[in-house]
């Protein structure tokens, strides 16, 4: 929970830079990479963190492009990358407007009312969750995979 906006600009820079790293490390030829076949491929978890930065954003008042669900995923990685980006940036910016009060009001969350500051938060567990698993991908792929959160064996 937020309740502080500087404290969730300072995290939320830092998150999507990470996942900017790892949308950035997937080829277009890997897009269809998944653990096994059926299920979330590199690419359906990229186009989905775009979707959901722009539907967490809607939730938590913030005035930020959006994709509609039925938009199908670009045949290109640097795609993903260009309308993440777009959003990551919008947020930033529309987040920087807020008060440290209008963190504690009520919003319409998943499950009913929720604190914004709550739902920024979900908002970034939720990125990370996906990252993760990309990241995951990634080494499956045979892809280096960036450090994100520290070095990983690509960095050694």
């Amino acid at each position: 929970m937020y309740r502080l906006v500087d404290d969730f600009l300072n995290d939320w820079t830092a998150a999507s830079q990470g996942t900017i790293q790892v949308l950035k490390a997937v080829t277009d030829d890997k897009l269809g990479q998944s653990i096994v076949e059926g299920h979330s491929t590199l690419g359906w978890l990229g186009w989905h963190l775009v979707g959901a930065a722009g539907y967490f954003s809607y939730l938590a008042g913030l005035k930020v492009p959006m994709i509609r669900q039925e938009d199908p995923i670009p045949a290109t990685a640097a795609e993903i990358v260009a309308v993440y980006e777009k959003i990551a940036n919008s947020i930033k910016v529309e987040a920087a407007k807020l008060s440290d009060e209008d963190l504690v009001e009520e919003v319409k969350g998943f499950a009913g009312p929720t604190q914004r500051g709550a739902l920024l938060r979900t908002l970034i567990d939720h990125q990370t969750h996906h990252r993760g698993q990309m990241t995951v991908l990634l080494r499956q792929a045979g892809l280096p995979v960036p450090g994100v959160m520290g070095p990983t064996k690509e960095m050694q």
